[in-house]
Order: structure tokens, then C-alpha cells, then sequence
């Protein structure tokens, strides 16, 4: 005789994860805008070079995001 067992059970859905899905859904929607911004590349090559390179280019580590979004923000 073979036993076969036909429930199934999953986890309850939580009302907070419901209404928090589409928020999370526009965050991470907006993270991949800004990660695929030419703009915010440039700011990773800089942040990735030493001190000494940046000095070279005649730059301060503090100095990249104005160097860089100067134009755009007027900063």
C-alpha cells in the first residue's frame, strides 16, 4: 500500500510585503537608471584611481561629483 500526501502548504503572504512590492519595484527601477548613467561611470573611474592619479589630473577625492555633474547641476 502506498501513502501519498496531497496538501500542500505555503507561507502566508503578509499585508506588509503586498503594499511594500511596488515600492520596492520603483527603487530598484530607479537604482538601475542611475547605475546605467555614463555620468555615474565616470564617477565610479575616478573614485577606483589613487590620490596621487587624481592629483596628477588635478582633482581632490572630494572634488570628483562637482568635477563631474558641475555642468549638468551647476554646482
Amino acid at each position: 500500500m502506498a501513502l501519498t500526501d496531497t496538501t500542500h502548504t505555503t507561507a502566508p503572504i503578509s499585508l506588509g510585503k503586498i503594499f511594500a512590492a511596488p515600492f520596492q519595484a520603483i527603487g530598484r527601477f530607479f537604482v538601475a537608471i542611475m547605475e546605467s548613467n555614463s555620468r555615474i561611470k565616470r564617477v565610479d573611474a575616478l573614485n577606483a584611481m589613487s590620490d596621487e592619479q587624481l592629483a596628477a589630473r588635478g582633482l581632490r577625492r572630494e572634488d570628483i561629483v562637482r568635477h563631474v555633474f558641475g555642468d549638468y547641476m551647476h554646482l
